[in-house]
């Protein structure tokens, strides 16, 4: 059976899950959803069970629940065959130890209940997230081909047109990126409203975000969406997951995934083996819901360096993987959804007061100085910019010192701090914690 590319949500599809809302209603009204949490029944980890009725989509819900909270799943045991959901995760906070504060627990508790009481059918559809209307921000999502500079560039065109950039998460996997970012007028501190003036804006990221080989997509509206959720499906409507062979020996260790099929049953066993790092279940459980396939059981142990994860799939249509070109497309996608969030490069953070056109300053620097960014976190909070870079010098090389030394010069010591460099976490005695606000960067400068 070949991928299709097409719109997912046909009548064929879905149709034996609409069939089945009035029953589905029937069942979760018999049967409430529970989630219960204990710190007895495991040694080292906080045990949360969730019971409902099952429908397509709950498992991305609650995990997505649990990744949000900052919660690290060390285990899960997932079951859904049948008309029941029943999973388990153990899971720690960031330092790895249990939940134990009471009014935390009951917080976890109740945004996981919110997050499966709701009885609608989930269409498996590209936009499955949706926007929710917003008048606090304008939303932009960027997709296209990568380059050094790119962020730069389509920051500046955002301050030139009088947009304040308010938060942004950039990906770059396999020489494509995608961008979500968060933007208002920079007089109003609202969202921009006026049509004529979207369409400008639209259109200049068009021609800066552009593409060689496959169209630029870009995308403004007013509304909220879940970043990482939609990153994911973007750069896979971008087909990021395809790799040429001179990319493939160049990449970091590759994960090892696979997929057998398990004839007796009908399941199609999905196995990743790769190293663990925050967020991996996230990520692979949203590419198989992106990817139409519905997960009826599964265990997950990430008690080590290394993460196992096993999944026994169906096709939402009900079908098990049965062709050769379907089995190797699973697995490419599997190997970008884990590969999207590893970040190659130096780990750069940035808080200081928050201005109109700091991004476009910031990235300006790195760009100047033969930096490119490889993906980046930029956040506000109340009055204050709080931005995570990872950067790399644009052959690809590691970052030289003496140039990264430079650019803290420019920007501020105090203000731009290196991770996971010793030799750089030290800032000189004399400079001071202002610097930065009277630095260059408040000098215009030609585009």
């Amino acid at each position: 059976m070949a991928f299709a590319d097409g719109d997912p949500s046909s009548s064929s599809s879905c149709s034996s899950w609409d069939s089945d809302d009035e029953y589905q209603k029937f069942i979760q009204k018999m049967n409430p959803p529970r989630v219960t949490i204990d710190n007895a029944s495991c040694a080292n980890a906080t045990t949360i069970h969730v019971d409902s009725a099952n429908k397509y989509g709950i498992l991305l819900e609650v995990v997505q629940v649990l990744t949000d909270l900052k919660l690290i799943v060390k285990k899960a045991y997932i079951s859904s065959d049948g008309g029941w959901f029943m999973d388990v995760f153990n899971v720690t906070n960031q330092s790895g130890q249990k939940i134990m504060n009471e009014s935390a627990l009951e917080g976890i508790k109740d945004n996981i209940y919110k997050s499966i009481a709701s009885s609608s059918c989930f269409l498996p559809s590209r936009r499955a997230i949706g926007f929710e209307p917003s008048s606090d921000y304008t939303l932009i999502e960027l997709t296209g081909i990568d380059r050094p500079g790119l962020l730069s560039e389509v920051s500046a065109v955002l301050t030139n047109l009088d947009c304040n950039v308010m938060n942004a998460e950039v990906w770059t996997h396999n020489k494509r990126a995608a961008a979500v970012i968060q933007v208002t007028d920079r007089k109003s501190g609202l969202a921009i409203l006026d049509a004529e003036r979207l369409g400008r804006i639209k259109e200049r990221l068009r021609n800066v975000f552009n593409g060689r080989s496959r169209d630029a997509k870009t995308i403004v509206a007013m509304g909220i969406t879940h970043t990482e959720r939609r990153l994911h499906q973007m750069m896979l409507e971008d087909r990021d997951y395809e790799r040429y062979d001179k990319d493939r020996e160049n990449a970091n260790p590759m994960p090892m995934v696979s997929v057998v099929n398990w004839l007796q049953k009908d399941y199609s066993v999905v196995t990743m083996r790769c190293k663990d790092r925050p967020k991996l279940l996230f990520d692979t459980v949203c590419t198989l819901t992106d990817m139409q396939y519905v997960v009826y059981h599964g265990s997950v142990d990430t008690e080590g360096p290394q993460a196992y994860q096993e999944y026994y799939i169906r096709h939402i249509d009900g079908s098990p993987v049965n062709s050769e070109a379907e089995r190797k497309r699973i697995i490419q996608c599997l190997e970008a959804a884990i590969e999207r969030r590893v970040s190659e490069g130096l780990k750069l953070e940035l808080s200081t007061g928050d201005r109109v056109g700091l991004l476009s300053d910031v990235t300006r620097i790195f760009r100047e100085n033969g930096l490119t960014v490889t993906r980046a976190e930029v956040s506000t909070k109340g009055n204050k910019a709080i931005n995570t870079f990872y950067v790399r010098d644009t052959t690809g090389s590691s970052v030289d010192l003496k140039t990264l030394e430079a650019i803290r010069q420019e920007i501020g010591q105090t203000v731009l701090q290196v991770k996971g460099h010793p030799d750089h976490l030290k800032s000189p005695a004399q400079e001071s914690p202002t610097r930065f606000l009277f630095s260059s960067l408040f000098r215009p400068r030609s585009l």
